[in-house]
């Protein structure tokens, strides 16, 4: 498991890079490495989420669900500067990336973690998430249910999924698990799906 980007501790030596994610309203070059996910270029569907989606809520805590080198997490903290953005994800290596890409950014309303660094008591106004599919269906599920119990009253969660990778059955299980669930958008294989907050 040491090379997957969903190790704790990467196991592929490390060899530094950069990115640059290029969209209407930002440009951030950023510092990438082996061991993480999509490390030679911004995975085109987290582009294709960042693309579709509707603004973030201006302030608030927003969540960035498995951040890795932080592409999601930034256009978050840019786009809705009065808010806190937490991004989480288990690949020590790609969070101490994200940290620096945010510092290079001038961003100071985002901070990274892992998820027992997230204080217990945080909900979201919004979460925005290139699920990590791979870590297998049963663990992707686990982890949805950890997180989106946490978004607030009216509070919204974008995942963008390959339909390939489970696009359609995913969104059968968050709507049998209570999650009020529609695609918001399609293209090129990748769908967007939102899912609305439990009513409590």
């Amino acid at each position: 498991m040491g090379d997957h980007y969903f190790s704790a501790e990467p196991g592929a030596a490390s060899r530094p890079a950069t990115v640059d994610l290029v969209l209407r309203d930002l440009h951030f070059r950023l510092e990438t490495d082996r061991g993480m996910f999509s490390p030679d270029k911004v995975d085109a569907g987290t582009r294709i989420l960042l693309d579709s989606v509707p603004r973030p809520p201006r302030e608030g805590n927003l969540l960035d669900l498995g951040c890795g080198y932080g592409p999601i997490s930034l256009t978050l903290a840019a786009r809705a500067p009065e808010a806190t953005v937490y991004g989480v994800d288990v690949n020590q290596r790609a969070l101490a990336l994200a940290g620096r890409n945010a510092e290079a950014a001038g961003l100071n309303n985002v901070r990274f973690g892992l998820t027992e660094e997230i204080p217990a008591g945080v909900t979201f106004a919004a979460i925005w998430s290139n699920p990590p599919i791979r870590i297998g269906k049963q663990a992707l599920h686990d982890l949805l249910t950890l997180w989106l119990p946490r978004l607030q009253p009216g509070g919204l969660a974008h995942l963008v999924v390959q339909k390939h990778l489970g696009s359609d059955s995913l969104q059968r299980w968050l709507t049998d698990q209570g999650w009020s669930t529609t695609r918001l958008a399609s293209r090129s294989s990748y769908r967007i799906l939102e899912v609305q907050a439990r009513e409590r």
